[in-house]
């Protein structure tokens, strides 16, 4: 025997059901999907970035060591031939400080008094 309005309750119940997992879907999208997306456009400027710092220090590093062999002529060789490689190892170290520095330097952000 049927029960008298059962069919318009389902529809309810089914509606409800409907309405909540578009709720849990919408809530997911914005907590979790979204975040994602905006986190991938930082990574992508972060290793474009790391790359270029790391060729410019590999390049920058190269470039006084050759520099300093070309031009010093025969003063730095034999016993002083490690003259130009410890010169750019010093580049690369105090480059590197730096970039670590300004990395963990705190951000003030001061906006312009009006």
């Amino acid at each position: 025997m049927a029960i008298p309005g059962t069919p318009g309750q389902q529809d309810g119940v089914r509606e409800v059901i409907a309405d909540l997992w578009q709720l849990v879907k919408d809530y997911a999208k914005q907590e979790m999907v979204d975040p994602l997306l905006m986190l991938k456009k930082f990574f992508a400027f972060g290793i474009g970035g790391a790359l270029a710092l790391c060729l410019g220090l590999g390049f920058g590093t190269l470039t006084i060591i050759r520099a300093l062999q070309e031009q010093t002529g025969k003063h730095l060789t034999g016993s002083l031939e490690w003259v130009p490689y410890m010169a750019g190892f010093l580049f690369a170290l105090v480059a590197t400080a730096l970039a670590v520095w300004f990395i963990k330097r705190p951000f003030h952000h001061e906006e312009a008094p009006a």
